[in-house]
């Protein structure tokens, strides 16, 4: 029998006016946000501050994750050629400052889409030169480290921000929860981009309640550190369907902010930890 949902993950879906602004820029340009392929809890508060974390390549992922709502399953549609123009614009009529570009896997295109984010940094920025843009991306893997990593610098010289690449779970929980996905491939991407520019932060993040335990979570958290990763986030999996794997486990508020803390003390210098927190909740906060 699935867990209840606790009270604090219950919150509004926010003022329908705010919603529909955002959704109707969205909408119009034929663009994706990851705020609704993925269902995310907290897009009624980000609308509200006319925020919103853009989706690049399409809905459909070339990837089967257990835990993800995105569309998969099927080919891919063919990537927009306005797609980086529209996503400007839309960031531009947002009025944003800070930006979060995250794309689907496309396992199918010759560089993973690796120049589309290229491409979508340099339309984003002619038309608000001042903006800053996070990059959440796929892990760009071809079957080659060699070709991996020359994906990431590729897209590192664009001067993102900030880097993210979540590792979703622990070591031992990657195979049921992650299919496609490898835990030293994700932290090969981190690693990576370090490396093209020791300066750039580097970021990535947690879903609890697939069965993880607080060792296997500070063991991940380690492990982070050493791949050079500067930022994380902790957060709550709630299951999107009952397609998608059942919760485990809810952690509550106070066993996140003592993973949080724990996250400082190993020398993270940005940390979000909380049952609602997601990739990129707040993610302008530490620019």
């Amino acid at each position: 029998m699935p867990i209840p949902l606790p009270p604090w993950l219950k919150r509004p879906i926010g003022k329908a006016s705010e919603l529909s602004t955002v959704q109707k820029i969205i909408k119009q340009r034929q663009i994706h946000t990851i705020c609704e392929e993925g269902r995310c809890p907290n897009r009624g508060e980000c609308y509200a501050n006319q925020t919103a974390t853009f989706l690049l390549m399409g809905p459909t992922c070339t990837r089967a994750c257990a835990f993800c709502q995105v569309d998969k399953g099927h080919a891919p549609q063919r990537l927009d050629p306005q797609e980086p123009a529209k996503v400007a614009e839309a960031v531009k009529l947002l009025g944003l400052r800070y930006v979060v570009l995250t794309s689907v896997a496309r396992d199918d295109l010759s560089d993973g889409g690796a120049s589309w984010f290229v491409k979508t940094m340099q339309a984003i920025r002619a038309a608000t030169p001042e903006i800053q843009i996070e990059l959440l991306t796929p892990d760009f893997w071809s079957g080659s480290a060699a070709v991996q990593q020359q994906r990431i610098a590729q897209v590192v010289a664009a001067q993102p921000a900030c880097y993210n690449h979540n590792v979703e779970t622990v070591l031992r929980l990657q195979g049921p929860v992650r299919r496609g996905a490898k835990y030293d491939r994700s932290l090969a991407v981190l690693r990576y981009a370090k490396a093209a520019n020791a300066s750039l932060p580097t970021k990535s993040g947690l879903m609890l309640g697939h069965g993880e335990t607080e060792v296997e979570i500070i063991e991940t958290l380690r492990d982070l550190r050493a791949a050079g990763c500067d930022r994380v986030t902790l957060g709550q999996y709630m299951r999107p369907s009952l397609a998608h794997l059942p919760v485990q486990k809810y952690w509550i508020p106070e066993e996140f902010d003592r993973l949080g803390q724990i996250a400082r003390e190993l020398g993270f210098f940005h940390v979000r930890s909380g049952p609602l927190v997601r990739s990129s909740y707040h993610a302008g906060e530490a620019a």
